[in-house]
């Protein structure tokens, strides 16, 4: 059994077959998908997503792109959202200096609010970091010294320093497609020093499909390249990869009912 721990369903890249994604995915052994939001103003959509499928789950955030557009969103709007049942994490939330596209000051100010409902709610706060190392790792202390809060660096692609700040802080690191790139050697060696308590898998669908895929549209059931990609780069089998990123993203993601513990 494997996780999508992060995919956007609610993109148009997937409205003609959502139905047909969503098979392919539980036919390859991936049991739950976390289809995360980008904009509050469009959480309905993303609801309306997890509540026409069993195994789709999903999450109320901003993207840090749309912080500029979404100030007026609320910590408590977050919250009072979040009480869906089938929402299971707070965000994708902050920072990106690389594309820039919102003021720093909105993305750092949206970051923080969703810390905080993060922080209320108990639900995992889904981080979006990228050319922002410095910045984030002042953030992620400053607010854990203010209470603890769970959080996934997701889609993680930063440096050693990220890393070990998140893993210190109670933090857990995702994996995407880009793991399994030939010019990701630096990436699978910071992968190597990640607790395998603290690892996660992900698409971060429908971009960055992993080898032997990439250049085409991501999707769910393509979480297993990354999976064996991690199993490879840390030495471990392709079975405990499973076992472990499951366990980890139902540690993490406490609020979805975890079949094992009821089997």
């Amino acid at each position: 059994m494997l996780i999508d721990s992060h995919c956007h369903l609610d993109f148009p890249d997937f409205v003609e077959e959502r139905d047909a994604i969503v098979a392919r995915a539980l036919d390859a052994g991936v049991s739950r998908m976390v289809t995360i939001c980008t904009h509050v103003r469009r959480f309905s959509q993303i609801a309306a997503i997890a509540e026409a499928y069993e195994h789709v789950y999903c999450s109320v955030g901003t993207h840090p792109h749309n912080a500029g557009e979404e100030l007026d969103v609320t910590t408590q709007d977050l919250v009072s959202l979040a009480q869906h049942p089938k929402v299971v994490a707070i965000g994708e939330a902050g920072l990106d200096y690389y594309y820039d596209r919102a003021p720093r000051e909105a993305q750092a100010q949206g970051l923080r609010r969703h810390i905080a409902a993060a922080r209320e709610t108990g639900l995992p706060l889904v981080i979006h970091a990228r050319d922002a190392d410095d910045d984030m790792i002042a953030i992620l202390e400053d607010e854990t010294g203010k209470g603890a809060f769970p959080f996934v660096l997701h889609c993680f692609s930063s440096g050693l320093g990220l890393a070990q700040a998140g893993l210190a802080l109670g933090g857990y690191v995702s994996f995407s497609g880009i793991l399994t790139f030939k010019r990701s050697e630096e990436l699978r060696e910071i992968a190597r020093q990640i607790p395998l308590d603290r690892l996660l898998v992900e698409t971060d669908a429908p971009f960055l499909a992993p080898q032997p895929y990439r250049g085409k549209r991501n999707e769910p059931s393509y979480v297993v390249e990354t999976a064996y990609t991690l199993a490879e780069t840390v030495g471990v089998s392709r079975e405990q990869i499973a076992t472990v990123t499951t366990d980890n993203f139902f540690r993490l993601f406490s609020k979805m009912p975890n079949p094992a513990a009821h089997g």
